[in-house]
């Protein structure tokens, strides 16, 4: 005999809220890209093109407020990162560990994200600590010889306007921290720290494991919501439209059903597929610059063109930038694991 659901017709359905809670998140990204770009990069011009998405009140309202949240240091985003982690671990642990629990999936599976979940919240933590290289009176002599001025994106002998100190080569002073950093990066709001040569590869792990830590979450809740569907046999019935036809189940009326009863599940696993796609973008584009050992500071500066024009310069020709900073795979690898290996290197 097959299951009859009555469906009464909805002024929106699923799918029309989760496409508003797709672009919702989308939109409060890049209005975070839009609003920390200083300079007219990639993320500030995707941003700036997609901010029909975003309500023009609620873009006064962030460019009202980004310099006190962005341009300066504050716990805003460590609290708000905290507040999102632990809401994600509190919906799995109440309702997802206790019905998969039910189900007999393998205890070793359902306690995986906790374990990633703690080893990314100590990442978390040294990134939000650790000193990311400032340089100070008392070691710029040391950090001057570390690396070679390529002469294009790094001079010699050049003075910071705000610390009075000699530039290292690949440093850049944070107007957030206020402070120069040595192979600086980028600072990142949802650690409230620059990252910078002493923390880029726990940076980079952190983001792995993060990703991680979506990725499973996101497979689990799935198996489950699959779980749910197969042992109704929801598949196996058929459903009234507002009109009273009846129609065979299809996949698009099962996932609104889902949505109605068990909505937080529902809404989580759109939450983690988005951050998977997020975060895990960011890695992959971070172990690429780590592999070739560039960092996103210049990254960006490389794509201007011709620097000293940029700059505003005086120079004979144009001079485009060559990554000089590469010892291959392995090395660059080692360098940012291992970032006081190189002082030992140079003083040999």
């Amino acid at each position: 005999m097959s299951v009859v659901f009555l469906w009464a017709g909805l002024k929106m359905d699923f799918l029309s809220l989760f496409i508003f809670y797709v672009i919702f998140v989308m939109a409060s990204v890049l209005l975070i890209c839009k609003c920390s770009g200083r300079s007219p990069n990639l993320p500030g011009r995707v941003a700036q093109g997609c901010s029909f998405l975003v309500p023009s009140w609620l873009q006064r309202g962030m460019e009202s407020n980004s310099n006190r949240v962005l341009y300066t240091r504050s716990p805003f985003f460590v609290v708000l990162h905290v507040v999102l982690e632990a809401a994600v671990y509190g919906e799995y642990t109440w309702e997802i560990y206790g019905y998969c629990s039910e189900l007999e999936f393998s205890r070793h599976h359902l306690l995986l994200p906790y374990a990633l979940g703690a080893v990314n919240l100590g990442l978390f933590w040294l990134c939000c600590t650790t000193d990311p290289g400032t340089i100070t009176t008392s070691n710029q002599a040391t950090y001057v010889p570390v690396y070679k001025y390529d002469g294009v994106m790094f001079h010699k002998k050049r003075i910071c306007a705000t610390c009075q100190l000699v530039k290292p080569a690949r440093s850049k002073h944070c107007g957030v921290c206020d402070r120069c950093v040595h192979r600086f990066d980028h600072h990142c709001v949802w650690v409230n720290n620059c990252i910078g040569a002493n923390n880029t590869g726990c940076f980079l792990i952190y983001l792995i494991t993060l990703t991680l830590m979506a990725a499973d979450l996101a497979v689990i809740t799935t198996t489950f919501l699959a779980q749910v569907v197969s042992l109704s046999k929801m598949l196996m019935g058929s459903y009234l439209d507002a009109d009273g036809q009846e129609h065979a189940m299809n996949m698009p009326f099962v996932i609104q059903h889902l949505f109605l009863t068990i909505p937080r599940i529902v809404f989580l696993l759109g939450f983690l597929v988005i951050l998977f796609l997020l975060i895990g973008g960011y890695s992959c584009f971070m172990l690429y610059l780590l592999l070739r050992n560039q960092t996103s500071n210049e990254w960006c500066k490389a794509r201007q063109g011709c620097l000293p024009c940029c700059q505003g310069l005086p120079h004979k020709q144009h001079a485009s930038y060559q990554n000089i900073y590469s010892k291959g795979m392995i090395a660059n690898i080692l360098e940012a694991f291992q970032p006081t290996a190189i002082f030992k290197e140079k003083g040999k």
